[in-house]
């Protein structure tokens, strides 16, 4: 999720084409996917996206206690790879751009925070859940990496992230994987003055 890496080479113009045509698909798909954006403090959108999903996974239990079952109400987030991927353009160092996502990423949170607890169905959602193969970084945001069970659902999720792999510049293929954070973690790390 966080170690995107753009690497010049001679995939530029297939990356510039791949990028053009994802700036042109990325507000349908945004429309059709019932995501919402997350503000920052001068209600600017940060690159966080979200929406309410019923988990699908095999039992997951966190280190803070919360166990997250099937059918479970967690708040799934997107990045919004395309304007990530235009802004990473402007920079040119590869320890810069991975710094650059680590920090954004760090920044929005306490306003996911928020926005989860202004939620209508807060006291139903139990976790936040992304589910990436670039992660790096992740477990020091405070989220939990979690192996996807299902074999089918990981090679179809392996399959969708390769535009933004190719896009990136990122030809290791690892597998996804789920990031979790419990409710009462985002709460605490992120906004320790909000009811838990």
């Amino acid at each position: 999720m966080f170690d995107i890496l753009l690497q010049p080479g001679k995939e530029i113009t297939m990356k510039s084409y791949l990028l053009g045509v994802w700036n042109l698909i990325d507000p349908i798909y945004y429309n059709c996917s019932r995501l919402h954006y997350i503000p920052d403090s001068e209600q600017q959108n940060t690159l966080l996206r979200v929406r309410l999903t019923r988990y699908k996974g095999a039992k997951v239990t966190l280190s803070d206690g919360t166990v997250i079952h099937k059918n479970d109400i967690l708040l799934k987030i997107h990045l919004h790879n395309v304007k990530m991927i235009n802004e990473l353009n402007m920079i040119n160092s590869d320890l810069k751009r991975a710094v650059y996502i680590y920090h954004t990423i760090k920044k929005a949170l306490p306003r996911l925070a928020a926005y989860l607890q202004q939620h209508p169905r807060y006291r139903e959602i139990k976790a936040i859940i992304g589910i990436t193969s670039l992660y790096k970084g992740a477990e020091r945001l405070g989220f939990e990496i979690v192996s996807i069970k299902n074999n089918y659902y990981q090679m179809y999720k392996k399959i969708t992230f390769l535009p933004i792999n190719l896009v990136a510049g990122n030809k290791r293929q690892v597998d996804p994987v789920y990031l979790f954070m419990s409710k009462s973690k985002l709460n605490v790390k992120y906004n320790s003055g909000m009811h838990s």
